[in-house]
């Protein structure tokens, strides 16, 4: 791995990690520790520009990229709750 592509991949984790926390605080939560919201941001990310290409949508600017990983992660953050809540406590009951 060259010099720029790890560059390109700090700074993508770095801003999984912002928009991870950022949904974990969205949906009134305190985020998922470093490596969840880093998880989160990127799986986010994914599913955001995902729904945004199945709508017909051209994201072209930083900002419309960031406001649909944003989105795609609040997303996920609030399914994953769900399952959680819902789901999870079944299995202990």
């Amino acid at each position: 791995m060259d010099h720029h592509s790890l560059k390109h991949l700090l700074v993508f984790l770095i801003i999984g990690g912002v928009i991870g926390l950022l949904a974990g605080i969205i949906t009134r939560g305190r985020g998922f520790g470093i490596i969840g919201d880093i998880a989160v941001g990127v799986m986010g990310a994914i599913f955001g520009g995902w729904v945004a290409s199945e709508l017909g949508w051209s994201i072209t600017t930083t900002a419309g990229e960031f406001l649909w990983a944003i989105l795609g992660a609040v997303v996920l953050v609030g399914l994953t709750r769900f399952v959680v809540r819902n789901v999870g406590g079944a299995s202990q009951a």
